[in-house]
């Protein structure tokens, strides 16, 4: 077995319908240029608000994906 190194990077994804939409939208942004994503980790969420409504959900999300040379 072959030792392995992952790499932690952070994104924000974001959604007009839900917290749940905006984790998947960074996870599979991310997915597109990095290859071999491994876990993904909802750091922190929030909303924007407008006129006293949400209109935005945000999340951050911490990814980890295995680092080659």
């Amino acid at each position: 077995m072959s030792n392995s190194v992952y790499k932690f990077i952070e994104m924000v994804g974001t959604s007009a319908t839900s917290w749940e939409d905006a984790a998947k939208s960074a996870v599979e942004t991310a997915s597109q240029s990095l290859r071999d994503t491994r876990v993904a980790e909802v750091k922190d969420l929030d909303m924007k608000i407008e006129d006293g409504k949400v209109v935005l959900y945000r999340a951050t999300v911490k990814l980890s994906f295995k680092y080659q040379a």
